[in-house]
């Protein structure tokens, strides 16, 4: 079984310790990002409140699912329906609250229960049918997306609704706080929180590398892989329910577009942010700073003098950047811990 990155071990604190992190080639990209973006838009107000929500608002929709995204993706399993799942919910709180007046709570709990639905089938496809969970969840994608527009105009004869929510509800899911920040990105910080413990301090966790690294053995070992991978997929399925919800109560609507860069977006911010593709390694903390360094790099180009249409290449320069130093430091932490990836 490989080992937890974030195991505390007895080995006293020191700076070379520090810089052996896995999660440390994330947040020193993440660092350097910022501080590029810093010196060329510093005349354009990046670094001012306004500058700062932006990219903190952008991180926090795709945070919130690349975290559960990155879960999948360390189990050796990955889900691309998020990018139906998230306009599926909107729609599904628009409708229930919006075009039926049924109370907001009531509309929680029917968008929540559709999304572990969706979460159940994507895990039970995948467990039962050995078929690989790219294909699986790329056809629950369209299944999705397709049966969100059909009841859409089914049982509103429109492809988007206006969703009036209550003072609490705005205040909680979709109003701005503090320094223009968005109610999701405190979902977001509770949400890597609480994901943090699961993953690097509770025993599921060893369970999910387990997964990722050695499947049979894992199995072998007693860990209920087809169970646990169930849960993983009801939990990415509810983290995209819970961005959605945030999204339409925010602009007071919603819309059955499908979100395919959404999908990029967190497999992007989970890469960033030292996920290993093959399963098997990867920690809350680097997704997260992963997610922040991609929000700064897509809202930074629009507080520099650059050329705007040099945009995509920007990004992609800096987030092969990124990549390459965030590999550099994982081979120095398994090199200085002695285990070979």
């Amino acid at each position: 079984m490989p080992p937890k990155p974030d195991a505390p071990t007895s080995t006293p604190f020191s700076v070379s310790g520090l810089f052996r992190r896995p999660e440390m080639g994330a947040f020193m990209g993440m660092v350097l990002v910022f501080i590029f973006f810093s010196i060329f838009g510093y005349d354009r107000n990046f670094l001012s409140p306004f500058g700062t929500s932006s990219w903190m608002n952008a991180a926090s929709t795709i945070g919130i699912i690349a975290i559960p995204v990155g879960f999948l993706m360390i189990a050796g399993e990955l889900d691309i329906s998020i990018g139906a799942m998230v306009p599926a919910a909107k729609m599904a709180m628009a409708i229930s609250c919006g075009y039926y007046g049924l109370p907001f709570v009531v509309g929680l709990v029917l968008t929540f229960a559709i999304a572990a639905a969706v979460g159940t089938v994507n895990g039970l496809l995948v467990t039962r049918t050995k078929v690989p969970s790219l294909i699986v969840t790329l056809a629950t994608l369209f299944s999705v997306a397709g049966l969100t527009l059909f009841l859409s105009l089914f049982l509103t004869d429109t492809t988007s609704q206006a969703m009036p929510s209550p003072e609490w509800a705005k205040f909680v899911f979709g109003s701005y706080h503090i320094w223009g920040l968005q109610s999701s990105v405190f979902w977001w910080f509770a949400l890597a929180a609480m994901l943090y413990f699961f993953l690097h301090q509770s025993p599921w966790g060893n369970w999910i590398f387990g997964m990722g690294g050695d499947k049979e053995s894992a199995h072998n070992a007693g860990i209920p892989t087809d169970k646990l991978k169930i849960g993983l997929f009801v939990l990415t399925a509810m983290a995209a329910a819970l961005s959605g919800i945030c999204e339409a109560t925010l602009a007071n609507s919603a819309t059955t577009t499908t979100n395919f860069a959404l999908i990029f977006n967190c497999i992007i911010a989970v890469v960033v942010g030292g996920v290993l593709l093959t399963g098997g390694f990867g920690t809350v903390s680097g997704i997260f700073f992963g997610t922040a360094t991609l929000a700064i790099v897509q809202q930074g180009i629009g507080y520099t003098p650059f050329d705007r249409n040099l945009s995509s290449l920007i990004i992609g320069v800096m987030l092969l950047i990124a990549v390459l130093m965030n590999d550099s430091f994982r081979r120095m932490a398994l090199s200085m811990s002695g285990k070979k990836k």
